[in-house]
């Protein structure tokens, strides 16, 4: 079997609403934003991932860019299918003689249904898979963590990602409950983005609220080692103008404490 294993790629893929990361041997090979940018006239995809992400927000008529995947689960199934295959290619970067058959597991929610595995499974077969196993989230997380979960013990594990929170207990090897929550890091950075706009009077983008919760979001008003104050452009919304202002994490505690609670 050993002799044969250059003909198998095993991958596994975690189908993020921002992110999707592509494990291959035991390490981290893809990790690039889930977007694409399509042309509107053609239909072609012309970018995936890091290429894509830097169009959103400046794209003309003619370009737009999805992003595939809403609250976890595939929203647009031809984009997905298109977003897989593209990072799938990031890992066979050079030329080859042949392609390998793909092996995947791919994680997803916890509370997805039926259809919504079924669309999971489709988007990876289409993109070239010959064998797909789907994970739960929790379980991947645990697992990673290096957790035993066939011991008769509970462990509760939260993954906060960037459309949902997932939520469960583990024990025997199974999740013995669980709750998934479509509140995330896109609601975070959306609600930096109004709080921006509310308390400093300055219209922020997408991007720039992310950079924001990446450098400086924080829920708790007292932190060990906090990062120094972060510098923000906007327009200011009396002026007009531009405007840079200084923001620290104990000035955006009050909208992220707000989603949390």
């Amino acid at each position: 079997m050993g002799m044969f294993d250059f003909l198998t790629q095993e991958i596994a893929i975690d189908l993020g609403t921002a992110n999707t990361i592509i494990i291959h041997n035991d390490k981290v090979v893809v990790d690039e934003p889930s977007i694409v940018a399509v042309d509107r006239t053609t239909g072609k995809v012309i970018a995936v991932g890091k290429k894509a992400m830097q169009m959103h927000g400046k794209t003309h008529e003619n370009i737009k860019t999805i992003r595939p995947l809403k609250d976890g689960v595939i929203a647009d199934f031809h984009a997905a299918e298109h977003m897989i295959r593209g990072m799938i290619k990031m890992i066979n970067s050079g030329k080859k003689w042949f392609s390998p058959s793909l092996k995947m597991v791919i994680c997803i929610p916890s509370g997805i249904t039926e259809v919504e595995k079924r669309a999971v499974r489709d988007s990876a077969e289409h993109a070239g898979a010959k064998e797909v196993y789907l994970i739960h989230e929790p379980m991947a997380a645990a697992i990673g963590m290096g957790i035993d979960v066939t011991e008769p013990v509970g462990n509760m594990i939260i993954d906060i990602g960037g459309g949902t929170s997932e939520i469960a207990v583990i024990a025997l090897g199974g999740i013995v409950c669980d709750k998934s929550i479509r509140v995330a890091g896109d609601e975070f950075t959306a609600d930096i983005e109004e709080y921006m706009r509310r308390q400093h009077n300055i219209l922020i983008g997408e991007r720039s609220a992310e950079q924001i919760k990446i450098n400086v979001g924080a829920a708790m008003t007292e932190i060990d080692n906090p990062p120094p104050d972060y510098a923000v452009h906007g327009r200011d919304l009396m002026t007009g103008i531009p405007k840079e202002i200084y923001v620290s994490y104990s000035g955006n505690c009050p909208c992220l404490r707000q989603v949390y609670l």
